[in-house]
């Protein structure tokens, strides 16, 4: 079970202000940042961020950082294990309202803004001191962290009106069946079908909250399911292609080329080294 707090210049500033890509198995991470900015990679979408602000990362998402120089704030990670270990149903459920997707929350003119900054500032002095071994006041703090972050997601949600709601229930079920049947190689046709909707409102839906359209998305999440399986599975790529549905070895290259810019044996040197 994994518990850990760094400031963003603690890393960053060893690299002129900016984290490369990368991925975490299992661990969930949540950036705070106080003042300055950043553009932030989350997946496929890339955004500029304004402080103040907080950066919802979950475990297998791809993640960049270049930061403002001297921009302040931290970074906690944690395990889910670390957070709902023993009685603690209500931080579970905040753990799974919190990290269902990434997400950048704008605290700009926020009240909760205050709170954040109080809560992490605490965070970082429990870190910093001298503890006795086996303190559970870091658990507590993470887990009033996660929770506030909970129900500050919560809130908004609700202010939503009930045609964005809507919207916002049906991109997420339509990602929920992305995730399952990605590697299916599904037409855009049968996600609308099992939502409900045609391939035309889909796509104008998954625009509206994407950015992109619905096959972009599927593709995009077959080329990262690809990168993660070229980091961590060691077989040969035509074995990685047919797992991830391509019956062709020589066409799945083509794909990869084409979303991520470089060759699978490339990209997988890269990888090792």
């Amino acid at each position: 079970d994994m518990l850990h707090l760094e400031s963003i210049a603690s890393r960053s500033q060893r690299y002129r202000w900016e984290i490369d890509a990368h991925l975490h198995q299992g661990l969930h991470q949540v950036l705070w940042l106080e003042e300055g900015s950043a553009q932030v990679r989350l997946d496929e979408t890339q955004q500029a961020v304004q402080s103040p602000a907080v950066i919802v990362i979950p475990p297998g998402v791809v993640h960049a950082f270049r930061f403002a120089p001297q921009s302040l704030g931290c970074v906690l990670t944690l395990s889910a294990g670390a957070v709902v270990q023993g009685d603690a149903q209500a931080a579970a459920q905040a753990l799974s309202t919190v990290f269902g997707a990434p997400r950048v929350l704008d605290l700009q003119g926020d009240d909760e803004r205050p709170r954040f900054s109080a809560m992490f500032q605490l965070l970082a002095d429990e870190f910093a001191a001298p503890r006795p071994a086996g303190s559970p006041v870091p658990l507590w703090l993470a887990r009033v962290v996660v929770w506030r972050l909970g129900e500050l997601m919560t809130r908004r949600e609700l202010a939503a009106g009930p045609l964005q709601r809507e919207h916002q229930a049906l991109f997420t079920r339509f990602v929920v069946l992305v995730e399952a049947h990605h590697a299916q190689h599904w037409p855009v046709s049968r996600y609308a079908s099992r939502l409900g909707l045609t391939a035309e409102r889909l796509n104008r839906l998954v625009r509206a909250e994407a950015g992109r359209s619905a096959l972009d998305l599927v593709h995009d999440r077959l080329a990262r399911e690809a990168c993660r399986r070229l980091t961590y599975v060691a077989a040969p790529i035509s074995r990685l292609a047919d797992e991830l549905g391509f019956a062709d070895p020589a066409y799945f290259c083509r794909f990869f080329k084409r979303r991520v810019g470089c060759s699978p044996r490339d990209y997988r040197q890269r990888s090792l080294a």
